[in-house]
């Protein structure tokens, strides 16, 4: 391996923090060291520049300040979204509404409210991984309290259709949340325009620092209009006016907010940037590697998202190939990459399990340049090939097609 160079293409797991969050990021830890509930001035000092950073990241999906409540992760938002609903409503129904290729974090969340008396609906997906709008509509029920779907996909990068499900959800009275950590930052979101009453994010997957998320709960309708239809999960002191006690972590609010500011500003361009560099991965390996494809929607796709397929040979083995020789990727959601068991993401999708093990996910971003990609796209096609030399499945392919050839 060439330690010179070292080709990161792993964005969806996680982002490196961006100098200028870092710098703010240890401007905070140096000075901005007091409890934000404490009265006197170091403490209001805190709780100033946490007003402030609430106002920021608020103005990226264009609601009010006192619609974002802090988290410590995306995985904290998304369960505090959907158990505060699940507790709050049980004695107006039962019913969640999902689909099946959501991250673990609310998956396993809804099979958790499963074993606890809540019915789940998990939502099939096309090959593309989008939901089925009017699936979705005939499955709500008058005990229908909830429908969580994401924004957008951690591994196939499909964007599901969030403004058509939000007029849905609205038009049946039923709350609806959405896990929107990969989109947010990435592409541009409204929350009235798509009525989304819930949404997760967090600030590791675009800049900032990890131990730091969001959820944004909509005070009309959510806190207020249908009776706080919403509790806590964890309790302690009243922090982030009581719906998410624990002192609260300004250095990394700070940060997350330096990250939104950044990407706020950075996102049109950057969008154009990535999806250029996205589709030049995508047509390069589709036009010059046989029995390749590629997973998830063809366009309707975050912009810096490349999930592809290879016949005959193992995902696992093509990232530690690649990362000897520079390159960091993924088989798909980093939360379950340690496991033997293929993606139900792409099972959903209607790939067979030897199909699943077959994929990779390359994600590029801010720090991507044109000669990363082309390193990726210079190293990839002689891995692939020797990989399949290496196949059993490939080998046996080449077999019977041999035996029938030679039969006719």
């Amino acid at each position: 391996m060439d330690t010179s160079k070292y080709v990161y293409l792993d964005y969806a797991a996680t982002t490196p923090m961006d100098p200028r969050v870092i710098e703010e990021v240890n401007k905070h830890f140096r000075e901005s060291y007091g409890n934000s509930s404490s009265l006197h001035s170091i403490g209001q000092k805190a709780a100033q520049i946490l007003v402030k950073s609430r106002q920021t990241v608020a103005s990226l999906i264009n609601v009010k300040r006192d619609e974002v409540f802090f988290t410590s992760s995306g995985t904290e938002a998304d369960n505090l979204a959907i158990f505060g609903v699940a507790f709050k409503n049980k004695s107006r129904g039962n019913h969640i509404i999902t689909s099946t290729i959501e991250h673990h974090a609310v998956e396993n969340t809804c099979k958790q409210l499963e074993k606890r008396g809540f019915k789940v609906t998990f939502l099939p997906v096309d090959k593309s991984g989008l939901i089925n709008l009017k699936e979705l509509e005939d499955k709500i029920t008058d005990k229908t309290i909830l429908i969580s779907i994401m924004f957008a996909n951690n591994e196939i990068g499909t964007i599901e259709p969030i403004k058509e499900i939000g007029k849905i959800a609205k038009n049946h009275d039923v709350i609806f949340h959405t896990d929107a950590v990969q989109a947010f930052g990435k592409i541009p979101i409204d929350v009235d325009e798509m009525n989304i009453d819930l949404l997760s994010a967090t600030a590791h997957k675009l800049y900032g620092p990890k131990g730091v998320g969001m959820l944004y709960i909509r005070n009309k309708g959510i806190r207020e209009g249908w009776g706080k239809c919403i509790e806590p999960i964890m309790y302690g002191g009243s922090h982030e006016r009581d719906m998410r006690p624990s002192t609260v972590n300004i250095p990394g609010i700070a940060g997350f907010a330096k990250a939104v500011e950044i990407a706020k500003e950075a996102m049109p361009k950057e969008i154009e940037r990535e999806t250029k560099l996205r589709d030049k991965i995508i047509h390069t390996v589709l036009n010059n590697i046989e029995d390749s494809y590629l997973n998830g929607h063809a366009s309707q796709r975050l912009p810096n998202n490349v999930n592809l397929g290879f016949r005959f040979i193992e995902g696992e083995s093509i990232v530690l190939d690649l990362d000897g020789e520079g390159i960091a990727t993924s088989t798909g959601s980093a939360c379950s990459s340690k496991s033997l068991d293929p993606s139900h993401v792409l099972l959903a999708i209607g790939l067979r399990p030897e199909e699943a093990h077959g994929s990779l996910r390359a994600t590029v971003g801010r720090f991507t340049t044109e000669d990363d990609v082309d390193y990726f796209l210079e190293k990839l096609p002689p891995i692939i090939e020797r990989l399949r030399k290496m196949s059993p499945l490939k080998r046996g392919v080449d077999y019977m097609f041999d035996k029938n050839n030679h039969h006719n």
